[in-house]
């Protein structure tokens, strides 16, 4: 557990400082202990062992549960939301820029300078130190940010219901924890594209597609990573590894190959995953065919999922080390 938990953060710290963007964090360890007692108990466990997994009395226990889960949510402010605020102020120069936020690190705060500017919420006249900064228009910016928000969530919302997370429209805007307005605008566009159906009340979708290399929509793509390789391991634990068979049909393998400079079996270790991905794709074109001509039932069908990810391991002289 302490291992995964390792793990689990380091994700996290990759993930919150993506792009530069500093991501709010101050409500992570509440949400994790919240999750956390939540899930244990729906495993049949008692409020009182519950409690006392956490080295807590059940009455702290319960204050805590109750205090969290009443609170407001409120958010701290990221370098991103930051600097897009001194734009708005001042519309400063670059220089101006990473002199303010010079304890942040001028890397990071070029990268934020660089999102809000591919963004479309703020334009640059100028390069350099020189370089001027100012906000578009309101029309512009909620142009820009709708159309971005609709891609992401668009895929979010498809993620939940292809898992069958989801299953009413009405359950979409606070799922996704955005407007009424955004969650109906990715709902049309899901229904309007045939990537999800609306049968007798029920949203349903047979298949989940987020394109290699997409620039929207690849929050879904680590989530659906995430969730499947942790439901896997649970599954496996569950059901214990004493029994795992080669023709297993949950479970999961992880090979690491040593591969010195100019080992014979280089190009195709390192060519693993593309093959693997090439098969796999051709395997899964032939399924989403079939289903689109005969829609499976969600009631009486099985959703196989798998995993494959690779990475290199570099050592200290920039020679490739392990593959796993």
């Amino acid at each position: 557990m302490d291992g995964i938990v390792r793990q689990t953060t380091v994700l996290l710290a990759q993930l919150s400082t993506t792009a530069g963007v500093r991501s709010p964090l101050a409500h992570i360890a509440d949400q994790v202990f919240v999750e956390l007692a939540r899930e244990i108990e729906a495993q049949g466990v008692r409020r009182q062992v519950v409690a006392d997994m956490f080295g807590m009395a059940l009455r702290s226990y319960q204050k805590k549960m109750r205090r969290l889960t009443e609170s407001a949510s409120v958010s701290e402010q990221t370098l991103w939301q930051a600097v897009l605020n001194l734009v708005e102020q001042e519309q400063p120069t670059r220089a101006r820029v990473v002199e303010r936020f010079q304890f942040d690190g001028e890397r990071e705060v070029a990268a934020v300078l660089r999102d809000l500017v591919k963004s479309g919420l703020v334009s640059v006249t100028g390069t350099g130190g020189d370089a001027v900064y100012a906000v578009t228009s309101p029309a512009v910016r909620d142009k820009v940010r709708h159309r971005q928000d609709l891609d992401s969530v668009s895929n979010m919302a498809w993620l939940l219901i292809f898992r069958g997370e989801v299953s009413a429209p009405t359950e979409l805007a606070a799922r996704l924890q955005v407007d009424d307005a955004v969650a109906r605008g990715a709902l049309d566009e899901l229904l309007r594209s045939g990537r999800v159906r609306l049968e007798g009340g029920t949203l349903v979708s047979s298949n989940l597609v987020v394109p290699l290399g997409a620039e929207q929509g690849w929050e879904a793509a680590v989530l659906d990573h995430f969730r499947t390789v942790a439901v896997a391991i649970a599954t496996k634990v569950r059901t214990g590894f004493g029994g795992s068979k080669v023709d297993d049909r949950v479970g999961g393998s992880t090979f690491t190959f040593t591969i010195a400079p100019e080992h014979p079996y280089e190009r195709e270790v390192f060519e693993l995953l593309k093959s693997t991905r090439v098969s796999a794709q051709a395997l899964w074109d032939k399924v989403a065919a079939h289903n689109q001509e005969h829609p499976p039932d969600p009631q009486h069908s099985t959703q196989v999922s798998f995993y494959v990810g690779q990475t290199l391991d570099i050592d200290d002289e920039g020679q490739s080390g392990d593959a796993s």
